[in-house]
Formats: structure tokens, C-alpha cells, sequence
């Protein structure tokens, strides 16, 4: 069974790749269960885009890409081990479309809508340094123009955030949707097994067509 793949944009075809494998009909985790009331829990940082991007143009004064590829490097192995083991109403990664982007993707098909409190969002230190100085990739600016009509922010959120929160991921994290009485034990288990953030950035504030609201 495919069930993820990968789309580079060239001239030339480059390469592709999917993963394949099987799993049980009653263990799948879709975008498509959050429920009002449900927290919602980060496991890696956001950044790498970003942190990417200023690498490739010898602007990582930071020498943050290490870091970078520790995350990525960084398998999603132990918080889908933790996650399995509590009640999980939606789950997906967040890659390309950055967190807001993958997000969307669950309030869309969960007929519901968010709120994410900045503040609350790991991202990676240099990350917020670089973007502050313009440093983003393509993909992430393409990410904020889509998401304009799907993401309201308060105006405290400063731009260099907003484009944080649409930052285009490799390998990133993990993104919950969970019940809000269990948030608090999903957060401490994902930290005791060593995942990279196990952050309740936001939660499902009620039903609607698929809007988000960045505080």
C-alpha cells in the first residue's frame, strides 16, 4: 500500500520515491477525527527550511545546519510508539506544507477549526534568527501565500512567526489531535521517550470549515 511519496519540481525528472508498506485497518490514524475540545501536540521543532535555505546560501552563520540534520535524521519512530498508546482522534507529519499547511489539511477534512498559540511552538533558535534577516525558502513563501485564506493571525504575531509556523519541513514532526484531559500524560510519555518537542501548541476550538487562528 503507497502512502506517502515525494514531488520535486525540475526540468528533468530526478528521482521519486514512496514508502510502502501494510497496516492494520484498526490501528490507521487519519486527519480526518479531530474533534472540538482536542488538543494539539508537536513533536520536532519547526525551522528546517529555513535553517536549509541559508546553508545552501552560505548565510548559516550559526552553523545550525548540524542541528538541522539532527532533527531530520531524527526518526518519528518513538512518538508513533507513545501516540498508539493513548487516544489519538487525527494525526499527520509536517513536511512540506509547513505545520499551518498540515494542519489546515486536518481542520479541512475534520470539519472543524484551531487555534495554535504561537509562543507555545518549538522552533529551532537559529531558525528565528535567520527569517527575521528574510532568509526563507521558495516553498514556505508559497506555503503563506495559500494559507492567507485559511489562517487568521492576531496582530501580535509578528511576520517573521507567521512565516515560521508555514515553513516548509523535511522529515519533520509529528502533529496530534488528542482529547484535552489526556494532553498534559501524551506530552509527559512523548518526552520520556526522548522525542525532540512534545509541545501542546493549540487545540480544535469548535466546528467549522477547516480556519485557523494564530495567536
Amino acid at each position: 500500500n503507497i502512502v506517502g511519496g515525494h514531488t520535486i519540481k525540475s526540468e528533468e525528472p530526478i528521482f521519486g520515491l514512496a514508502v510502502v508498506g501494510t497496516v492494520h485497518p484498526g490501528r490507521v490514524l487519519s486527519n480526518a477525527g479531530a474533534k472540538p475540545g482536542d488538543a494539539l501536540i508537536l513533536t520536532k521543532p519547526l525551522g528546517l527550511g529555513i535553517i536549509s535555505t541559508a546553508a545552501k546560501n552560505d548565510q548559516d552563520s550559526r552553523g545550525a545546519i548540524g542541528e538541522a540534520i539532527r532533527v531530520m535524521t531524527t526518526l518519528n519512530r518513538a512518538a508513533a510508539e507513545v501516540l498508539t498508546r493513548f487516544e489519538v482522534h487525527a494525526l499527520t507529519d509536517v513536511t512540506g506544507f509547513g505545520l499551518l499547511g498540515h494542519l489546515r489539511n486536518v481542520t479541512a477534512a475534520s470539519g472543524v477549526e484551531a487555534e495554535v498559540r504561537a509562543s507555545a511552538v518549538p522552533v529551532l533558535d537559529a531558525a528565528r534568527e535567520y527569517v527575521t534577516a528574510g532568509i526563507a525558502p521558495g516553498g514556505t513563501r508559497a506555503n503563506a501565500k495559500f494559507l492567507a485564506d485559511w489562517v487568521e493571525f492576531a496582530p501580535g504575531v509578528p511576520p517573521g512567526q507567521q512565516l515560521l509556523l508555514c515553513d516548509a519541513q523535511t522529515s519533520g514532526g509529528l502533529l496530534a489531535a488528542v482529547p484535552e484531559a489526556s494532553a498534559d500524560e501524551v506530552a509527559r510519555a512523548l518526552a520520556e521517550a526522548g522525542t525532540l518537542a512534545s509541545a501542546v501548541v493549540g487545540r480544535v476550538t469548535g466546528k467549522g470549515s477547516g480556519r485557523i487562528r494564530v495567536v
